[in-house]
């Protein structure tokens, strides 16, 4: 067996091809459902625990009820990883709520980043909207959507989501990070995700000695910033290069740092 031959449905092994959804579903329409997505390197997963924390956390704030425990979730991870011999994958953990939840867990090809783009930074564009109960890993992902296609329609690696205030809280599919004055601003948790990688970076940042600062920035105050950056599960710490007409000089060292230490700490993060 290899990579995608299998799904999982409830615990149960199923074809791909049966993960699917009533579209009549009320809960299905509405998005109700929550989700994670994991990396898979060497048959192990990394940052487990978390996931699996912040999967129960999202479901309980948007009172998604569902009798799927850690464990089972863990032993339907582990029974696709054996059964379809993979070793790296991008791993999706999707509940779906209503009178019967759902519980589906596909993988996919790991996501992957050429070196040029974190030798160079990636361009990102701004795009003005605000999650709905930013706190949650939720599949009410519109807005998301439609601004991520128009930063690809423009060259653009990632859209950053612009709020009420003029502030960036974070891209449609990352965290966002800004130094100025030798201080890392990122948006606080009461407006974003607190992502896994997220968590990571701040301990990284701590470890060497750079001071954070909670607070979002506003896109007014990008041009005082001298290294930005965006983290997500796939990409680690990515360098920005530019965001609409404001490119930044900074030859990404610290960011980078940053970078290889969340990496070299998922090895050590493998259940």
């Amino acid at each position: 067996m290899k990579l995608g031959d299998h799904a999982i449905r409830n615990g149960e092994l199923i074809s791909p091809k049966e993960a699917v959804l009533p579209v009549t579903q009320r809960e299905v329409q509405s998005n109700f459902s929550v989700y994670e997505a994991l990396r898979i390197i060497e048959k192990k997963v990394v940052h487990l625990p978390e996931h699996l924390q912040r999967l129960k956390e999202s479901a309980r704030e948007i009172r998604l009820e569902h009798s799927f425990s850690d464990q089972m979730i863990a032993s339907s991870i582990g029974k696709l990883i054996e059964t379809d011999c993979i070793t790296e994958a991008t791993m999706r953990i999707l509940i779906v709520g209503g009178p019967e939840p759902v519980l589906f867990i596909t993988a996919s090809p790991i996501l992957s980043y050429p070196p040029s783009m974190y030798r160079d930074g990636v361009f990102c564009t701004v795009y003005e909207g605000e999650r709905f109960m930013p706190e949650c890993k939720t599949s009410n992902l519109l807005l998301n959507y439609i601004a991520l296609e128009d930063s690809k329609r423009r060259g653009g690696f990632e859209a950053l989501l612009l709020d009420h205030n003029g502030c960036i809280r974070e891209g449609t599919r990352s965290n966002f990070y800004g130094f100025r004055d030798q201080i890392l601003y990122t948006a606080p948790l009461d407006v974003v995700l607190d992502g896994i990688t997220r968590q990571s970076v701040l301990k990284a940042a701590a470890e060497i000695g750079i001071k954070v600062a909670e607070k979002a920035l506003r896109y007014s105050e990008l041009k005082e910033c001298d290294e930005v950056f965006i983290s997500s599960t796939s990409m680690s710490a990515m360098p920005v290069r530019q965001v609409e007409d404001i490119v930044f000089s900074s030859d990404h060292q610290r960011t980078l740092r940053l970078s290889e230490i969340v990496r070299n700490r998922e090895l050590d993060a493998k259940v």
